[in-house]
């Protein structure tokens, strides 16, 4: 009887340590989690990097891009043209 009582102790045990433990089932739950979060945040990352090697690579070479880049957050004017100013 004795020998059962440790048996079942030792078996319930090893359960919650292989359930609750460290590395155990309820921590890998919650690392994949973290996994399937940090993928996405990556991926977006990986999305906006290619945008913005299309925007390096436009302003090194595409010359009417570079002018509306002026022209709108610069507010920069060609010679000759006037410019009016609404105000509201």
């Amino acid at each position: 009887m004795k020998v059962g009582r440790y048996v079942a102790g030792f078996l319930f045990l090893m359960t919650l340590l292989i359930t609750f433990g460290n590395r155990g089932l309820v921590d890998n739950y919650f690392m994949n989690k973290k996994l399937m979060q940090l993928k996405a945040v990556n991926n977006s990352v990986a999305a906006e990097n290619s945008d913005l090697k299309k925007k390096i690579v436009l302003l090194r070479s595409d010359l009417v891009y570079i002018e509306s880049i002026a022209r709108n957050e610069l507010g920069m004017v060609k010679k000759g043209e006037i410019v009016y100013r609404l105000s509201k």
